[in-house]
């Protein structure tokens, strides 16, 4: 199964169709739609159809957006998040559906735009409102998605760029923290637990080049999941070339792994990790 922010289904349009033909996940969850249902069935109904996938979806028109395309079983289709806060009313970011016996959750998390504002506490109350339906959910689980929160020093590529910023601020990483109580386990940093992994990269400033990424792209599973993983990556290609989105794939094999245990991050970065204060965000270059 694979998790992919793909930022504008409709832009990403000649993207996907070729990659869903090349690595042909059981299920997928996407993000960022950006596309309401109707639109979203009339775009790819077809061609989803045409390759065996089953959707569930969860749409508006030009923002947020949650899809999950799946082969093995689409039952007991959740759109929304009972109980979530709006900005100000409730927005596209949660669908969740039964898949070959495993509740699976397609997510994306508020972003939260800067510390303290209204959109960061909308962001913390939606993370609540998140835990509240997982907390009441089957043993076996799978929460895939955009959590736009980065869970440790170790997932940007220099923390002290990062200071002032959203993503990475403690009641943020509490939040995360309090989900993983309910026992979901961070299935591709438990496999890779000191390997240099990323999923996003801005599109400005050379940063998926110059690798100056950020892992927010998070598969969390619940222990009889977690216990069946094979291989657990990012599908780096998929960010390459022209028209990629911002985010990479993150692809998780269950019972069995038909490319291998092949590693964090596919293929892996060029560029060496950078030295801390040796670059900074794209939004902060105009800051003294």
């Amino acid at each position: 199964m694979a998790t992919w922010n793909v930022n504008s289904v409709k832009q990403r349009l000649p993207r996907l169709l070729p990659w869903l033909d090349q690595r042909r996940p059981d299920v997928l969850c996407l993000q960022e739609t950006k596309l309401t249902d109707a639109a979203f069935t009339e775009l790819l109904g077809e061609e989803l159809g045409r390759r065996g996938y089953a959707v569930a979806q969860h749409g508006e028109g030009q923002w947020n957006g949650v899809a999950i395309l799946s082969k093995v079983g689409l039952d007991d289709v959740v759109p929304g998040l009972a109980g979530a806060p709006g900005f100000p009313h409730p927005e596209a970011r949660a669908v969740s559906a039964t898949c070959a016996g495993i509740r699976v959750h397609s997510v994306y998390v508020p972003n939260g735009r800067v510390p303290d504002s209204d959109h960061y506490r909308y962001k913390l109350a939606w993370l609540a409102a998140l835990r509240e339906q997982l907390a009441t959910g089957p043993e076996a689980a799978i929460v895939c998605g955009d959590m736009n929160i980065a869970p440790t020093d170790a997932d940007v590529f220099d923390p002290e760029a990062y200071v002032g910023q959203t993503h990475v601020t403690p009641p943020e990483r509490a939040a995360l923290a309090e989900l993983q109580k309910l026992g979901l386990r961070d299935v591709v940093r438990e496999r890779w637990p000191a390997e240099r992994v990323f999923t996003y990269w801005d599109y400005r400033a050379g940063m998926f080049h110059r690798d100056l990424g950020m892992r927010i792209d998070l598969v969390l599973a619940s222990a009889p999941v977690a216990g069946r993983v094979r291989a657990a990556w990012v599908d780096r290609q998929a960010r390459k070339g022209s028209g990629p989105s911002d985010h990479a794939p993150v692809i998780v094999d269950l019972d069995e792994a038909p490319d291998g245990d092949i590693g964090p991050v596919v293929p892996p970065p060029s560029a060496p990790a950078a030295k801390r204060g040796a670059a900074r965000l794209p939004q902060s270059r105009s800051r003294p």
